[in-house]
């Protein structure tokens, strides 16, 4: 246990925190897909939510027509103040379609459809479904840096289990690469994006004022690309990270569509994205080889502090992950974020009444 203040505040659970907060002021958002249907992790995030009683929840919904009745239907049974949106219909296609706003699809794409309807509250905060040790102490501890002259805060939390360590992609990409750009650029946005604990945490949360600036990233790199937004409209002194104590979820491979590779390709070109936008101009042709270098360097230091507490390091396989991540170390081509809901050319009502159709169509 420690209470080390970092350059942006930092909250520490110094003995089971269960800060007031303003949860009858604050959505939260909860994205999810068909895999968390009637799912153990999901039925303990909503029912802890139904004991925090937030002014509203809205769930993206990323399911097949097949699925989407049956999966509105079980959220339906959670005594929440509910709102799903869901984000595969062809209403929802057309509109997107018609604005110029269609693209790849991804978490990042399914989050901005719901924040519109989230932004009618003061506060947002954003998690994930599939926490393992979801605890109704999350959505208070993340408001309460609001409630208090903050407008972005950060969960963070330390991925350990049966004595391994985890968050391979926090600890083996994201943080050597930032890393090795602060050591070749002195930069505020590198030493804000390197202040973040546990920077890739799913788990959020924003003003109202600040979520309607939030440019979104349509996949992998939502929680990078909003970093780099909060930087510009927070900043600093605006910014606060919270821990949240235990942490556990699902763990993905590192190879195949939705592996820790392909995810590492978002990440990348999310961090690349937001220092560039901030004045920062890698220098990609060295940038892979002094990436490896530092990553490597963290992979001794993650050994020993695995040895310590007598856990298995796979040293070698950590190595050879950092081969594959070198990969995703390359100049980002095109920029197709989803606009801020500040200047949107739809509206949340536009989102809303057409999800809601497209809804009513697969229940019928």
């Amino acid at each position: 246990m420690e209470y080390v203040q970092e350059r942006i505040t930092t909250l520490h659970d110094l003995g089971d925190a269960t800060p007031a907060a303003p949860v009858d002021r604050a959505a939260v958002v909860v994205p999810m897909t068909e895999r968390e249907y009637a799912g153990l992790a999901a039925e303990r995030v909503l029912s802890a939510l139904e004991r925090v009683a937030p002014a509203r929840v809205v769930v993206p919904l990323r399911a097949s027509a097949e699925r989407a009745g049956a999966f509105t239907e079980w959220l339906a049974e959670y005594d929440l103040p509910l709102t799903v949106v869901w984000c595969d219909g062809p209403r929802i296609e057309s509109l997107l379609t018609e604005h110029g706003l269609d693209g790849p699809r991804g978490k990042g794409r399914d989050v901005w459809l719901a924040l519109g309807a989230a932004l009618s509250e003061e506060f947002v905060v954003f998690h994930d479904a599939d926490t393992k040790t979801y605890d109704a102490t999350y959505v208070p501890r993340l408001l309460f840096p609001l409630a208090h002259g903050h407008a972005f805060s950060k969960g963070y939390y330390a991925r350990v289990e049966d004595r391994r360590l985890y968050g391979r992609l926090f600890r083996l990409f994201y943080a050597p690469l930032v890393r090795a750009l602060g050591e070749a650029h002195d930069h505020d946005v590198l030493d804000y994006l390197a202040a973040f604990r546990y920077a890739l945490a799913g788990e959020f949360a924003a003003t109202s004022d600040l979520a309607a600036s939030l440019r979104v990233e349509r996949s992998w790199g939502l929680e990078v690309g909003t970093l780099g937004d909060a930087f510009a409209h927070a900043g600093f002194d605006g910014s606060a990270q919270v821990d949240l104590g235990a942490y556990e979820h699902d763990h993905r491979s590192v190879s195949g569509p939705t592996g820790l590779s392909d995810m590492s390709r978002g990440v990348g070109r999310a961090l690349f994205t937001a220092v560039e936008a901030h004045g920062v101009t890698p220098e990609y042709a060295t940038l892979p080889d002094r990436y490896r270098e530092t990553a490597r360097r963290f992979v001794r230091a993650y050994g020993l502090d695995a040895a310590f507490n007598g856990f298995e390091h796979p040293s070698d396989e950590e190595r050879s992950q950092v081969d594959r991540y070198a990969e995703a170390v390359v100049s980002p081509t095109g920029d197709d974020r989803l606009p801020a809901w500040a200047d949107a050319p739809i509206t949340p009502r536009d989102v809303r009444e057409c999800a809601d159709a497209d809804l009513r169509e697969v229940r019928e």
